[in-house]
């Protein structure tokens, strides 16, 4: 069984370059699987590893850093490693947003402990607001949340002006934002007090903590939660789910999207077979080969794209 744990925190870096280097060089030794995106604005990443004891180690060595004393963590399990190699990267932001004046490190919304998260959506001057992408929304989410329809967390700030929020509103209404680690409603929070809106909550430590605290029978939680791992979803009690993802697409499929003729294992599904070209498919079904001969000869394949959205 292996022990996932995802973790960020927005905290002044001086010298991003020596910090990402640093934590590279730890992570190798220990033998650490997942990402870790490093900048000056903090550390955001979710990493993987059989071996509890070097799991503590590599959370103690970020956590002894200046400023990241009181990192968020939030820990599940995957009954395989989640992560195929270890990749460390420097960023300008460590969640992209698409503005750089947007500082969660200057001005933030209110952290809410995920305790109290029922009453403050349960009341009726309360607006919540999903702030992850509708793939994710599309799987899981709290009731009566809405759903930016994001492709990309970069285009939250425009479905914001489109809403045309009012100055009475701005004012008034509760404005209670998620997702799935807390680091992307975070930043949000910083987007929504510089626009003027003066009660911003966001949930502390993101649906993953929600759901480790609550208990289901007192949830609000409706479906799974996306997880941008191999194990693609988890349930609410943090084991992996039941939705598997295209490898064409990265979207979120289910047993019945596999029995459609537009489903090709690692190459398309219903979601994205009219929308690649027969060049794309060649391409990918070559990949997905590639994938299957190498999990033959019991070795590890670099497989598709991963990212980091907590």
């Amino acid at each position: 069984m292996y022990t996932v744990a995802t973790l960020y925190k927005f905290s002044k870096i001086l010298d991003p370059f020596k910090i990402h280097n640093d934590i590279r060089l730890k992570m190798k030794n220990l033998s650490i699987y997942g990402t870790l995106l490093v900048g000056e604005e903090g550390i955001n990443g979710t990493i993987s590893t059989i071996s509890d004891e070097n799991l503590n180690k590599a959370i103690a060595f970020i956590k002894q850093l200046k400023g990241f004393e009181d990192t968020d963590i939030k820990y599940s399990s995957s009954d395989k490693n989640p992560f195929v190699r270890l990749k460390v990267k420097l960023k300008k932001e460590i969640v992209t947003i698409g503005d750089e004046s947007i500082d969660p490190t200057k001005i933030v919304g209110e952290y809410v402990e995920p305790k109290d998260w029922n009453n403050l959506i349960d009341l009726e001057d309360t607006i919540i607001i999903d702030t992850r992408n509708k793939y994710e929304y599309s799987i899981g989410t709290f009731k009566d949340s809405l759903n930016p329809k994001t492709t990309k967390f970069r285009e939250f700030p425009k479905w914001i002006n489109k809403q045309k929020f009012t100055s009475e509103e701005k004012k008034n209404k509760n404005i209670a934002m998620f997702c799935t680690g807390g680091i992307r409603c975070e930043k949000a929070s910083s987007l929504m007090k510089k626009e003027g809106f003066k009660n911003v909550y966001h949930l502390k430590g993101g649906i993953l903590k929600y759901l480790e605290s609550i208990p289901e029978n007192q949830s609000r939680w409706k479906g799974e939660c996306f997880v941008f791992d191999d194990r693609v979803s988890v349930k609410h009690d943090l084991s992996e789910g039941t939705y598997d993802m295209c490898h064409g697409c990265r979207m979120p499929i289910t047993n019945i999207d596999k029995e459609s003729k537009k489903y090709i294992r690692g190459v398309a599904c219903p979601n994205c077979f009219d929308k690649t070209s027969e060049k794309q498919k060649s391409r990918y079904k070559s990949r997905q080969k590639q994938v299957d001969l190498a999990k033959k000869r019991n070795q590890k394949h670099i497989g598709p794209k991963e990212e980091v959205f907590n």
